[in-house]
Formats: structure tokens, sequence, C-alpha cells
């Protein structure tokens, strides 16, 4: 399997076959390889830097029912909120003062966030902070919407894609969402000049290897200079409570073959990698992970943006979640860059 990481270090590319060997095999000195040329990979972008981004979690109201997520419409369970206007820019200017140049505002698909409060916002937060990046994660938008926060000062889009396979897509979503629109906003996002993330779960239900495939194809197809992977983490108020979440090796695994066939992006080392691991942030940022996102949202609200059991860190005030961050990230022998932390 050696000889497989090789070519996939030396050409940045594999056939199908080899992918489905390489993402299947347990050949423990072929892992080992991968997290050594995916580190060294990104080190020759990126050096020892790891970016962070302030997490703002604006509301946990969704109109989809996507049948992974704790926040679904149909979980008359969930604790709903949103943040005011007033508590987004209190986020960010706390935010600022820690040292974030990069404000994620991240949110269910909630109608309350018009085009013109969004845009608002997007402006005032640009205004006070010309230094800092803005970026959305708001879902499924029309071209309007997505153009107009961009003309107000937003910088990037993270829309993860979820499955690229139409067979997979429908059995993790209601009828009503199409793989087509999803990925039509993520070509839509390309055009209008953000800088665009995509990604996909680790472990979901029903994903066979030949799925996983299909979404690295799509992603050489997109070209997004963010990719965000995370194992399934499954939710008790969901159907797929009973459901098993994705490993550790699979979602190290691809984090590595990511970095290999995409040496320049931005490449998250997730919450829910750290929920399932308690060094899982750390395995991440050595395995290629260059970006981490703590969390800058209110206390009172961190654990009502629930969507997935045992997420971690929803107590933690921001100071306290961004100083164990710095010192877990130079304990695995890399350093907090206070840039905006753009794609090469």
């Amino acid at each position: 399997m050696t000889e497989l990481v090789e070519k996939l270090y030396n050409t940045g590319d594999l056939s199908d076959s080899e992918l489905k060997a390489l993402i299947e095999t347990d050949d423990s000195s072929a892992a080992e390889l991968l997290r050594r040329y995916a580190d060294e990979t990104r080190q020759k972008s990126y050096g020892k830097k790891v970016f962070l981004r302030g997490l703002i979690e604006v509301s946990s109201y969704c109109r989809n029912d996507c049948l992974y997520c704790g926040i679904r419409r149909s979980n008359k369970e969930a604790d709903r909120y949103r943040l005011s206007r007033e508590e987004i820019m209190s986020c960010c200017e706390n935010g600022y003062g820690l040292g974030f140049r990069t404000f994620v505002m991240q949110g269910g698909e909630d109608s309350f966030f018009t085009d013109d409060f969004m845009c608002s916002v997007i402006s005032e937060i640009k205004e006070k902070y010309p230094d800092c990046a803005v970026t959305l994660s708001l879902g499924e938008r029309s071209y309007d919407s997505y153009k107009r926060m961009k003309e107000a000062g937003a910088d990037r889009y993270l829309l993860r894609h979820e499955a690229a396979s139409e067979e997979l897509y429908s059995k993790l979503h209601p009828a009503e969402m199409s793989l087509a629109h999803r990925k039509e906003c993520l070509f839509q996002l390309r055009e209008l000049g953000y800088q665009v993330g995509a990604g996909f779960m680790v472990g979901a239900p029903h994903q066979t290897t030949d799925h996983i495939i299909a979404d690295l194809r799509f992603l050489q197809e997109l070209r997004p200079q963010m990719i965000g992977i995370g194992p399934f983490v499954p939710h008790h108020n969901t159907p797929f409570a009973e459901e098993s979440g994705g490993t550790l090796t699979l979602t190290l695994r691809l984090l590595g073959i990511l970095r290999l066939m995409f040496p320049k992006v931005l490449l998250p080392a997730t919450t829910a990698l750290g929920t399932i691991a308690p060094n899982g942030r750390e395995l991440g940022l050595k395995t290629g992970c260059n970006v981490v996102m703590p969390n800058l949202s209110p206390v009172k609200v961190r654990k009502k943006y629930d969507l997935y059991d045992n997420k971690i860190c929803t107590g933690e005030e921001a100071a306290e979640c961004r100083g164990c961050l710095q010192r877990r990230i130079e304990s695995a022998g890399y350093e907090v860059s206070a840039e905006r932390g753009d794609c090469i």
C-alpha cells in the first residue's frame, strides 16, 4: 500500500480502484506514511501555521429536515434561539480582542436572516474590523442573495455538499432537497468570487467507499479553497439515532488523502473530530489540517446549537476555548497564526 501513498504524493491523484484500495486498507505503515506526507505537504505551503476561525452560531432554527441533524425542523424537542444583531457584534468585538481575524457566521436555514439583515451586519463587521475576513455558512440561498452578501463584504462561504452521490444524498435528506441544487449553489458561489468551502460526512449511514470516491471526484471538479470533513456523529432525536458514527481512523486517512490531492487547500480539524476522540483535533493537525474553529457564540446558546450528541466546548467562554486550543495546537508542534488565513 505504501506505493499508492508514494504515487498520490508525487502525482496528486489516483485511479478509482487505487483510491478504493487506499481508503479501505488497514496497513499501518501506509497510514503512517500518508500522515507524514500530508504534514510535509501542508508545511510546504503554510509552514506550521494554524489559522483560527471565530465561530458564531447565529441560529438553531432550520427549515430543512436533514435526517442526520439535531436542529432539523421535525425535532420538536430542539431548544431554538436566534442571536440579535447586537449579540453578533458583541461576539465579534470579543473575538477581535482575542486575536481572531476571521468570523464565521453559521446557522440553520432560517428565514429571519434576510438579505437586508445579513448585508447590514456584514457591512458593519467589515467597517469596524477591516483587517478581518467574514465567512458565512447559512445554507442554500438564491444567486441574488449570495451576490448581495458578497457585495456587502462577505469573503468566504461554507456549504458542505454532504454527499456527491445522488443515491446517498437522497438517503440523508428529505425529498424536497436536491443534490443538483446544492451543487448549483456551490458553483454560483465560486462564480461570484467567494472563497468556497465544501465537504462531506465520514461514515454517514449508507455510505460506501464508492460514495466517498464520488465526493473526491466532485471536489476535484469544484476546486474549493476549503474542504471540511468530519465524522458522522449521531443525534438522539433523529432517524439515525441508533446508527454507528464515523471512525477516527477513516477520517484521518481521508484528511491525509485530501491534503495530497489538494496541497494548498484550507483543511479544518473539526469539532466533530475532537468530539469522537479527546486528541482528535491534534491528530488532524498532524495529518495535514491547518484550521481550527473555536466557538465565539454566547455560552447561554451553545448547548442549543445541537447538531449531534456530546459536542465539545459547549460550556466554555470564548477566551477559555481559545486558550485551550492554543495550548493543544502548540503541544502538537504547531503555532497559532494571527493572520486572516486566506487560501494560497
